[in-house]
């Protein structure tokens, strides 16, 4: 994940391809040189910026000119536009007026460009098992389109929340889908969990309602309700989505979107928050997004953090999102 937007941005092949074809990464001691040289035909993004800019005071038209290759990378890369335009804002108020010496020229590009990536991704301020060991049951609704991967998300939430010491209770809320509740099943099988469930057709707000009330009385550490996929155009299983988080009263609505869809995931997302309150993100397949545009996008466009990334399909495919991460996958 990343690779491609780390090559376009600075120029850098992955070091695996490098090895297998036995070619070591060749430096030039001089910066003002041929950075082509050093990296093939490929020339990055951070190596274009320094030779325009080098022992130049930055101005708006030369900020334009040479910042008009990023913005085509981060859209090639399907980060949303109001993402790209705040990137460019933010270089733009650090680099603007400013002189770029030589010797730390790309340094310098870099650390700008890591800051301006790193103001748009956005981490909860408060992490899962933070909000488990302060409130108990605490009480968590997965949502979103069909086929996002909520019911292997909720499975892979019980065994992280599992190997962290809390005890779980998962509703099977999705009512609908002929083999939603025979599959959430297999998983707490598997994980040792108790699941709440109905006979299909039921209205799933009761079944949200059982897993509180187990979860209160049976003194578990997570509620982890599970619901049907839905579009935000359907009217009556909006308002049903609405029914349920009345009914379980939540502490986090997390919605959980595809990170291949790209920008379909932001705009998905903006319309279910046009229903309801949206308090974070799962993202799902991100082993599989070359490019990781949406991931740059949701959380600052949206203003729902993200939580959590889904990596594989194996139960431990499953990590907290950290920016820190993000950033050293992109070479920044």
């Amino acid at each position: 994940m990343f690779s491609y937007l780390r090559e376009k941005l600075t120029g850098d092949e992955d070091d695996e391809t490098e090895q297998e074809q036995g070619k070591p990464r060749c430096e030039s001691t001089d910066d003002t040189g041929d950075e082509a040289k050093g990296q093939g035909s490929k020339q990055g993004f951070l190596s274009k910026a320094k030779d325009a800019v080098l022992n130049k005071t930055i101005d708006d038209d030369t900020f334009d000119e040479i910042f008009w290759d990023l913005e085509k990378i981060l859209l090639m890369n399907n980060v949303a536009q109001v993402a790209v335009d705040e990137l460019k804002s933010r270089l733009r108020d650090e680099l603007v007026g400013e002189e770029v010496r030589r010797g730390s020229a790309e340094s310098e590009l870099r650390g700008s460009l890591r800051d301006a990536v790193r103001s748009v991704l956005d981490e909860p301020e408060t992490s899962l098992l933070a909000w488990a060991d302060e409130v108990k049951p605490l009480k968590i609704l997965l949502i979103g389109v069909n086929g996002s991967g909520k019911t292997t998300t909720a499975a892979k939430l019980v065994h992280y929340l599992q190997g962290n010491g809390k005890t779980c209770v998962v509703g099977a809320a999705d009512t609908y889908r002929a083999a939603a509740i025979q599959q959430l099943e297999e998983h707490t099988d598997r994980l040792g969990t108790k699941l709440i469930k109905h006979d299909y057709g039921a209205d799933p707000a009761a079944v949200a309602y059982d897993t509180v009330q187990h979860g209160e009385s049976a003194g578990k550490d997570v509620c982890i309700i599970d619901t049907a996929g839905r579009l935000h155009t359907d009217n009556n299983l909006m308002q049903q989505l609405s029914k349920i988080k009345r009914v379980s009263e939540p502490h986090l609505t997390l919605y959980v979107a595809e990170s291949v869809t790209g920008n379909d995931a932001v705009r998905q997302l903006e319309q279910f928050q046009d229903h309801l309150s949206v308090d974070g993100v799962i993202m799902t397949k991100a082993d599989a997004d070359d490019k990781g545009g949406s991931i740059l996008s949701v959380s600052h466009v949206t203003g729902a953090p993200i939580f959590f990334l889904g990596t594989g399909q194996e139960y431990e495919d499953l990590e907290p999102f950290n920016a820190e991460d993000i950033l050293e996958r992109l070479g920044l």
